[in-house]
């Protein structure tokens, strides 16, 4: 379905292209966010100023007549589609999203692994990203219900990993359910390095799914501090499933584009902040 609007010549200067292009229109750039937003689910602001060649305030201002129209949903740093809150995005569709954010994220992550560690390590495309980092170490010890990072890490002599039990997600490929949760209980390592899909100072990590979230728990219950990875694009987001409460989280590593006002709002109750420059 197409979605049309009157003819919109209010413009700033940005929407006029320096290279000789044709001015672009609101009407034309509105219905440009949305297909990027159907297509990817969330997508950041930053995204969405570049693919439509227009500055950051002027897609806000997109943003939120497409929000008043009931098309989408605004959130800090980006926009969803209505119905986010209970909607999983896919492994396919992440995988090349925010990929230089991820790398920095996995980078400044790495750096809370030392030698001899026993960890466990959530899914998801940023976790993936940051197991790479891992295989530098020796004397390792990974328990993931991701096979994703199972996979990253198998090639690596020194590094011992034990996958969970469990169902497979095939969506986000990493094992759920009761089997998955049964087998981290008792478990007590150093750190979790986990994802999700939103993050914000009131609720903490959350996620679409409960089953997914429920495995979220039992990793981040199993470690003596919780570290969250997540790039800008969900910092201020919320979903359905809380995973885990905002003073569970130890550390948060982000990227530099994340909203600094829910950043400062998480520093005072107490997470630990470190942010990657891009």
């Amino acid at each position: 379905m197409n979605f049309t609007w009157p003819v919109d010549y209010d413009r700033d200067v940005s929407d006029t292209q320096s290279d000789g292009r044709r001015p672009v229109f609101a009407a034309e750039r509105r219905q440009r966010i949305i297909e990027l937003v159907r297509a990817n689910g969330a997508v950041s602001l930053r995204e969405l100023a570049q693919a439509v060649h227009s500055s950051e305030v002027t897609v806000r201002r997109d943003l939120r007549a497409l929000e008043s129209e009931g098309l989408l949903n605004r959130h800090h740093g980006g926009a969803t589609l209505p119905g986010e809150l209970s909607r999983e995005a896919g492994y396919t569709q992440k995988v090349s999203l925010e990929s230089a954010e991820k790398a920095a994220i996995a980078d400044l992550a790495g750096a809370l692994v030392e030698d001899g560690d026993a960890i466990v390590v959530g899914p998801g495309t940023t976790t993936q990203e940051f197991a790479r980092r891992l295989t530098r170490h020796a004397e390792l010890a990974v328990v993931t219900n991701s096979l994703l990072v199972a996979q990253v890490l198998s090639a690596s002599p020194r590094v011992e990993v034990m996958l969970t039990g469990g169902t497979l997600r095939g969506s986000i490929l990493a094992l759920v359910g009761s089997a998955a949760e049964h087998s981290l209980a008792g478990l007590r390592v150093r750190r979790a390095f986990i994802s999700g899909n939103g993050l914000t100072a009131e609720r903490g990590l959350s996620t679409p799914n409960m089953q997914v979230a429920g495995v979220d728990r039992a990793l981040a219950g199993a470690a003596e501090e919780v570290v969250v990875l997540a790039d800008h694009t969900k910092i201020g987001v919320d979903t359905m499933v809380q995973t885990v409460a905002p003073d569970r989280i130890d550390h948060l590593v982000t990227d530099d584009a994340a909203p600094r006002d829910v950043l400062d709002d998480l520093s005072a109750r107490g997470v630990r902040l470190h942010v990657a420059e891009i």
